[in-house]
């Protein structure tokens, strides 16, 4: 199969974007996971999909597969770019617009300086919908929220907030987030039991009320350069704890992500940062791997 694509970073969260606008190219998940292969395919965190309107009200559906070829619910930096690639392309010339993903609708908004701020809709706090299994955990309460404590044998414990940003995050503050073991504790994160379907892993080093440093091992894709959804959670963690004011620049790898909430538990997390084009492509996707 011949299909042309388009490559795209949002704070050097790297994504291979899809049009199916037109029509459904029906990758397996063996396919999403070769245009995902950095040595083979194209390479990508993610792969994101632009399909049609599903429903009145909405501009597309954005389906997003990660690395490893599964379907996920949310990625945030890859929100940017889907809008900055449905205006680029001509699919639409509203600066704002509405998409279904998995898990609800999200509204996507260009900025005048070239920025993109996503409405990444209210966090979840519900355990049965990050979904969260606190039972056996040993928990605390920090500013009135629940903290748990995950073993991760060798390394250790891991005392994480747990919230979802439309996927699941677990996120813990760190003394100095560079030196710390997060290749090492990620996988470990990621897969503990009390995540029926693992979960994102967070690193959180806090410079001040309005500044942190945030690295992020990603279910199905290892630590990526920046994490949209991370950088969410993150900051809703941060606040929730007493520790955060309602708007933080958040330091990645791949540049800073502005996130803003005001607190209360149905108010909406907003994020602004870049999406930029990388460049323009097509490639032969073999029919069985």
């Amino acid at each position: 199969m011949h299909i042309r694509f388009t490559k795209m970073q949002g704070a050097g969260n790297d994504f291979v974007v899809l049009d199916e606008t037109r029509g459904r190219l029906g990758l397996s998940t063996a396919q999403y996971r070769f245009l995902a292969d950095r040595h083979f395919g194209v390479g990508a965190d993610q792969i994101l999909t632009v399909r049609p309107s599903p429903a009145a009200g909405l501009d597309f559906e954005y389906v997003i597969h990660n690395a490893d070829g599964g379907e996920v619910e949310h990625c945030g930096n890859g929100a940017r770019c889907f809008v900055r690639y449905v205006r680029d392309k001509g699919l639409t010339d509203k600066n704002t617009v509405r998409v279904k993903v998995q898990q609800g609708e999200i509204e996507l908004s260009m900025n005048p300086d070239g920025r993109v701020t996503v409405n990444m809709g209210a966090p979840v706090f519900d355990w049965a919908r990050v979904p969260f299994n606190p039972i056996g955990l040993i928990s605390d309460q920090v500013n009135g929220w629940p903290v748990f404590d995950l073993s991760l044998g060798d390394l250790g414990i891991a005392r994480v907030g747990v919230v979802s940003m439309g996927n699941p995050h677990a996120v813990q503050r760190v003394d100095d987030v560079a030196a710390f073991p997060v290749l090492a504790q990620g996988p470990l994160i990621e897969n503990h039991t009390a995540f029926p379907k693992r979960v994102n892993a967070g690193f959180m080093q806090i410079v001040s009320r309005s500044q942190i440093k945030l690295r992020v091992f990603e279910r199905g894709s290892g630590e990526t350069l920046a994490c949209g959804t991370g950088a969410c959670a993150a900051v809703v963690a941060g606040i929730r704890q007493g520790w955060l004011d309602s708007r933080v620049d958040v330091q990645t790898h791949g540049g800073v992500l502005t996130i803003e909430w005001a607190g209360q538990a149905d108010s909406p997390v907003m994020m602004t940062g870049p999406a930029t084009p990388v460049f323009e492509g097509s490639i032969d996707v073999p029919d069985t791997l």
